[in-house]
């Protein structure tokens, strides 16, 4: 549990796909905030939390259900805001004496509209202002509210929801049955900040003051001993080095493996970054003919990840075994990846998915973890990387997968693939930034295809390479959409690329959504 001096809003989880938005929503407006599983809650864990307000999350569960999920009856006498959402609503109510019910006719699922009673409520200034008097909302939703809980007076309605807006002002408990934290509701941000401001919440959460308590906490953490940090030269591993560096100077060590799989030039801008321009003691791993000669005639895309995976494992335990007295490891774990490492149904001890970078080295090592952004999303460590004076090159940067140009390149890798690669991407990202284009897209890349096609050259026949360019918007990556190039931008690049890159004679562009495609080719 975190230890920071900000006031804290506690939200419980109760299983919704979208309880991270509502953290997004609460750190946008400076708000400190932690997600819990509605299992940790515990009385002992709200005394030592001591939250300054408490949301309910959704969930997919039925209140009616036997053993479905609640929060401890504490929480309701703490004496501090309580905002319950959809199923949260739903649990609030059945906990304090209101009825839910199971019925045809009254689920709603997706764009509704709200519209109020003649009575206002300070959660809700702000709403309500259209021509109309609605508000458009987002609902997800079959069991339904049929009796509110003593106390409680109804403040919007919906056509399948009477009761879409509730709260019992005396006690500051609020309760909606749709989804403020989601983008098909426009007015829910102002319904946060409405809430946070009743709470008494001041705004406090900047990068700023980040920056100094994050600070702190490694120079306690780690003392006057040696820390080695995995740098891939991405914008989390980045952050996390120069804020480390910052706090311990050369106790910190950067080891920079380069597996001959990076973009043109980058090995040469990290490098040169970190190096010369932090002064931070970097190992540059050239290892790029092992990762190579490992990957000849490695087709099979799950067995190119593994084949990088391990061999990333062996390179950066033999460099980091040089570095003496060496009990720590660096890691850029972020918030949602701690989130994601515990399970919703099976609780602390069921991981979803593994959050430790380089895989189970800090176990097989015998190092301890050290991870200042492991409270953060990502815009916040963008923002932190800002406050910390990072080159905006590397903070706005595009993500880049681990195993990188492997995965753009189907089939069979080779090296001379791999340099018609690196400069038929450098080329579209060029053209990209020249339109003034890079920050309107989550992620864009080059793709070498498997296959020669006949051209034209010169009144010349030639036999290159086809390759696909990829563009997409995303929010957080788990879905995303191609980006509307025009058909003048595609066909300037598409030129480029043939007059400029040595082996392609034929470019296509990837208009394919996630799902039911991935952003990457493998």
């Amino acid at each position: 549990m975190s230890q920071t001096p900000h006031d804290r809003l506690l939200i419980i989880d109760f299983g919704s796909q979208v309880t991270q938005l509502i953290a997004r929503r609460l750190r946008e407006l400076n708000v400190y905030c932690e997600i819990h599983p509605f299992q940790q809650v515990t009385d002992e864990f709200l005394d030592e939390f001591a939250p300054k307000a408490v949301i309910f999350s959704g969930g997919p569960a039925s209140v009616i259900d036997e053993g479905s999920p609640r929060p401890p009856e504490k929480v309701f006498n703490l004496g501090v805001p309580i905002l319950g959402i959809c199923y949260g609503q739903q649990v609030m109510m059945h906990m304090l004496g209101g009825k839910v019910e199971r019925g045809h006719g009254t689920a709603e699922f997706g764009r509704a509209y709200v519209t109020p009673p003649a009575e206002r409520l300070p959660l809700l200034d702000g709403w309500f202002a259209t021509p109309d008097g609605r508000e458009q909302v987002w609902m997800s939703h079959g069991d339904h509210v049929s009796a509110i809980a003593p106390g409680f007076e109804v403040y919007g309605t919906s056509p399948y929801a009477p009761f879409a807006i509730t709260a019992d002002t005396d006690r500051n408990f609020f309760a909606v049955q749709f989804h403020p934290e989601v983008h098909h509701t426009p007015n829910g941000k102002t319904l946060y900040a409405n809430f946070v401001k009743l709470a008494g919440f001041t705004g406090d959460w900047t990068m700023a003051a980040y920056r100094d308590e994050a600070i702190e906490k490694i120079r306690e953490q780690v003392g006057d001993r040696q820390v080695i940090c995995g740098l891939s030269g991405g914008v989390d591993s980045s952050v996390a080095a120069v804020l480390i560096h910052e706090a311990i100077g050369d106790q910190l060590t950067c080891v920079f493996v380069d597996h001959g799989l990076l973009r043109l030039g980058e090995a040469e801008e990290v490098t040169t970054m970190f190096r010369d321009h932090y002064n931070i003691p970097l190992i540059h791993a050239d290892e790029s003919d092992l990762f190579l000669g490992e990957l000849e005639g490695v087709s099979d895309p799950e067995q190119k990840r593994k084949t990088i995976g391990r061999l990333f494992i062996d390179v950066f335990q033999k460099h980091a075994n040089e570095i003496e007295n060496a009990e720590f490891l660096a890691q850029g774990t972020l918030y949602p990846d701690v989130i994601e490492s515990v399970s919703f149904s099976g609780g602390p001890s069921v991981t979803i998915k593994s959050h430790h970078n380089v895989g189970g080295l800090p176990e097989k090592m015998g190092l301890k973890l050290v991870e200042p952004l492991r409270e953060l999303f990502k815009d916040e460590v963008r923002a932190l990387g800002r406050e910390l004076g990072l080159p905006q090159s590397f903070i706005g940067r595009h993500p880049f997968p681990g195993p990188g140009l492997a995965i753009r390149c189907p089939g069979e890798i080779t090296k001379d693939k791999l340099d018609i690669l690196r400069k038929a991407d450098a080329v579209y990202i060029d053209q990209i930034r020249k339109h003034g284009l890079y920050d309107e897209i989550w992620q864009a890349f080059v793709a070498i295809l498997p296959v020669r096609t006949v051209g034209v050259m010169g009144d010349g026949r030639t036999y290159d390479y086809a390759c696909a360019l990829r563009a997409v918007t995303s929010v957080d990556g788990m879905t995303a959409d191609y980006y509307p190039f025009s058909h003048e931008f595609l066909g300037e690049t598409a030129t480029r690329i043939i007059n400029e890159v040595k082996g392609i004679n034929r470019v296509t562009y990837d208009i394919t959504s996630k799902p039911p495609g991935t952003i990457e080719w493998e």
